[in-house]
């Protein structure tokens, strides 16, 4: 986890942004002298703000940032509001579960502004804060989206540097057929389920477990998805909860260790977000634990409690993928692997009319697209690869896919890397190279009732020909995936209709 690939220490310098930020935001609410509810609420509004807030562009980062609080300050008042009326409370959170999930289907906005709209409700639970604080609580997370922008935009602009790729969109339907839709039932129902049980094991802190079904589902496409996230959050809420027996207990809530401390988390939850959903889930736990402390309600009868609202939540969240409106693995990893291998068609064919002597085609772009796609290609395989799977020839046939797709990443990142060089020329070899490329794609992206064309197989190139060698090599990568994605019809991971 800490030794995963950190290219440009990009993960590195967002998680030390995150660092300064939160402690930005929570020194403004202290030297305006708000309460330590404020203090905390407005550390977490930071957090999610430098957190989820991934558009493609530094504007539209801005302007989603911007948006916060028309998503927050409403619920925020809701919550506080209805805070001594528990049913009507309870019915108001699931209302906010739900269209915190459907509004994924408006892209990065719409869930950073569903998570942000969620959390919210959630802090005003866990801080137990009532109506007469809502002006603090307003002034703290309004300043702490100042701080996080500033710190953002202004002081530490990574974006300008490195300006990200645009997410992929979510998988395509309409009405319930969407995944974001079915989604938001799912989740719902997950929530009302740990609700429900959450407080028949507490009245206090059932909260966790509705803010772990809720969480569970963040980021997940799939059944596979969703179950392989629970085990991984349960493994990392157990493992921050002993680490907080050992640090948090002791700490008995000592104001500057704990905001070390919590600093140490907010870093950790940055710097593991992307490489292991686990060890983010450890730093969370441990945050929370310091958080109590501080609060001065910390005990060890609190963690094991919980432990297993944590468990509850999993479960919710486990029975409501397999049996509200299921998203079955197989079909979302074969909907991703197919929109992969066209991102590869397209940054082939964009590279040729480069090297053509082109020059408004870029294929930097679809390459970017490319790193993308397959990062939700391992998303939605990792079911499938996962130690714990007991369907090995799947997890093998997985693993190779995988494999060769990275295989394929390599070559296109070659050949734009090529493309891209003003000095290199067009070879008459290239456009059979990349129609044998578009060949192999269509070979592998066609229906099963489609008489399936063996693209030829050349020899490599001599090294001296870098954009052939390239081509070369993706065709290679691509007709070893006809093994296994096409081997077997009646197996899931095979690319259909």
């Amino acid at each position: 986890m800490f030794v995963a690939p950190d290219p440009g220490r990009m993960r590195l310098r967002n998680s030390a942004r995150a660092v300064v930020g939160v402690c930005a935001a929570v020194a403004l609410a202290e030297l305006c002298g708000l309460s330590l509810t404020a203090s905390i609420t407005g550390g977490l509004a930071a957090l999610l703000a430098l957190f989820t807030v991934l558009d493609a562009t530094v504007r539209a980062q801005r302007a989603t940032t911007a948006l916060l609080p028309l998503a927050g300050f409403p619920v925020l008042a809701l919550a506080t509001t209805l805070h001594g009326v528990p049913l009507a409370r309870d019915a108001a959170f699931l209302a906010v579960v739900f269209a915190g999930v459907y509004a994924r289907r408006f892209g990065p906005r719409g869930h950073a502004l569903g998570i942000f709209g969620f959390m919210m409700f959630f802090v005003t639970q866990f801080l137990h804060a009532q109506p007469g604080q809502l002006p603090e609580l307003y002034a703290a997370v309004g300043l702490a989206l100042l701080a996080a922008g500033a710190v953002r935009f202004l002081l530490w602009p990574i974006e300008r540097r490195t300006p990200p790729a645009a997410a992929p969109p979510g998988l395509p339907g309409t009405g319930l057929a969407r995944p974001t839709t079915r989604q938001a039932f799912q989740a719902t129902a997950a929530c009302a389920f740990a609700l429900g049980i959450g407080q028949a094991l507490s009245e206090d802190r059932w909260y966790w477990a509705v803010g772990t079904a809720w969480w569970i589902f963040v980021n997940t496409a799939s059944r596979g998805e969703t179950l392989v996230r629970g085990f991984r959050r349960v493994l990392g809420t157990v493992l921050g909860i002993a680490a907080g027996l050992l640090i948090a207990v002791p700490l008995h809530g000592a104001p500057l260790p704990t905001a070390v401390l919590v600093a140490v988390c907010v870093f950790g939850i940055f710097y593991t977000a992307a490489p292991s959903y686990s060890w983010m889930m450890f730093f969370v736990t441990v945050m929370a634990g310091l958080l109590y402390g501080l609060l001065g309600v910390l005990h060890p009868g609190l963690l094991v409690l919980r432990f297993q609202e944590t468990a509850i939540g999993a479960i919710g969240a486990a029975l409501a993928v397999v049996i509200i409106l299921p998203v079955t693995t197989h079909g979302a990893n074969d909907a991703w692997i197919q929109r992969a291998l066209h991102c590869v068609r397209a940054s082939t064919a964009a590279s040729l009319d480069r090297l053509a002597g082109n020059p408004d085609a870029d294929p930097a772009p679809h390459a970017a697209e490319l790193e993308l796609l397959l990062g939700r290609v391992r998303m939605a395989l990792a079911p499938l690869v996962h130690p714990l799977s007991p369907l090995r020839a799947r997890k093998a046939r997985a693993r190779q896919v995988l494999a060769l797709l990275d295989d394929c990443a390599r070559e296109v990142r070659g050949l734009v890397a090529v493309a891209a060089d003003p000095q290199a020329s067009h070879d008459a070899r290239l456009a059979a190279a990349c129609w044998r490329v578009e060949a192999a794609v269509e070979a592998l992206t066609a229906p099963r009732s489609t008489p399936e064309p063996e693209p030829p197989v050349l020899p490599r190139p001599a090294p001296a020909e870098p954009a052939l060698a390239h081509l070369h090599g993706l065709e290679h990568a691509l007709v070893a995936l006809a093994a296994p994605l096409r081997t077997d019809p009646r197996a899931p991971l095979v690319i259909s209709a």
